[in-house]
């Protein structure tokens, strides 16, 4: 029973080691060097090769290390008879409650526009809106476990909170809305948008134009989700027209970001290259060597993903 790290943009020579620290009699494998295929029993992957999980005959479990797990997914050849489990890090959730605060609390001291400011050597202490936090409608598309972490910190510091969801949520000072209905009713009061969805079919392409448009105008976007959210060619007008005042991104559909994409030079549009929150191997193998130990039990696993449903 081998466990095969398949990660290869996110340093597997880090997981491999903290792996054997916990476990040294684990038989740990880097990709592309696997062995014997037949070996491996469980693998730790980000954004593996199209086909290579297919070509384990003996894999029983993945573990995708991120948040999400449509990167799983994407791959056509993914054996569906394969447990997938989402691995829960205390140190993710608060680097996207740390990312996300930061830049909700930019938007809100209109921060944008203080650095254009200084770009412009101009001196105007008139180009704060005068608006109070619990004034400021914040909107979260996605009430998953960083969804309400980061509703909860918003909360706390006293903005006017509201969240979505596929269906429905009952949480403490956070208004809660579900289903398409819902969706529009918090696009209404959301002058800063905050997108921490997981990607599915039915969530491709939800930032769109028409999801601008009801939206206030001059309201700001954060997405640390999963750029498959964005239609792209739609943020840019939105921008332009006034629609959106600002766009904090930190995926996109491309990664990395092409050198030529229009969203670098845009003045309204901050970039950050897909960092906002970070798996830490540290604490996430003690999830996965518990549920190694689980599944060699024939106990049921920690976090299972529903494959049906994508998360």
């Amino acid at each position: 029973m081998a466990v095969l790290i398949i990660a290869s943009h996110d340093r597997p020579d880090w997981w491999a080691r903290e792996l054997s620290l916990r476990d040294p009699a684990l038989d740990v494998r880097i990709w592309p060097d696997v062995g014997d295929p037949a070996d491996i029993t469980y693998a730790l992957a980000w954004r593996p090769p199209p086909g290579a999980l297919a070509s384990l005959p003996n894999l029983a479990v993945v573990f995708s290390l991120g948040a999400g797990v449509d990167h799983l997914f994407d791959d056509p050849d993914f054996p569906a008879h394969v447990a997938v489990v989402r691995v829960v890090d205390p140190y993710l959730t608060a680097g996207m409650r740390e990312y996300v605060l930061l830049h909700t609390l930019r938007y809100h001291k209109n921060q944008p526009a203080l650095d254009q400011q200084q770009r412009d050597h101009v001196w105007d202490d008139r180009a704060r809106e005068l608006r109070q936090a619990d004034e400021q409608g914040v909107g979260i598309l996605g009430l998953g476990e960083l969804g309400q972490a980061c509703a909860s910190a918003l909360t706390s510091l006293n903005f006017d909170v509201a969240g979505w969801s596929r269906t429905p949520k009952d949480l403490p000072g956070i208004t809660c809305f579900d289903g398409r209905g819902g969706l529009d009713a918090l696009l209404g009061r959301s002058r800063i948008l905050i997108c921490l969805l997981p990607l599915t079919p039915e969530t491709e392409g939800i930032l769109n134009a028409d999801l601008f448009s009801k939206m206030p105008k001059g309201a700001y976007l954060i997405n640390a989700a999963r750029g498959g959210h964005m239609v792209e060619e739609d943020l840019v007008p939105a921008l332009d027209a006034g629609r959106l005042a600002h766009a904090t991104l930190d995926v996109f559909r491309e990664e990395p970001l092409p050198g030529d994409h229009p969203f670098w030079d845009h003045p309204q549009i901050t970039i950050t290259p897909h960092n906002a929150a970070i798996t830490d191997p540290r604490s996430v193998v003690v999830q996965i060597l518990d549920d190694i130990a689980r599944h060699k039990r024939g106990e049921a696993l920690s976090t299972i993903v529903d494959t049906n449903l994508g998360y």
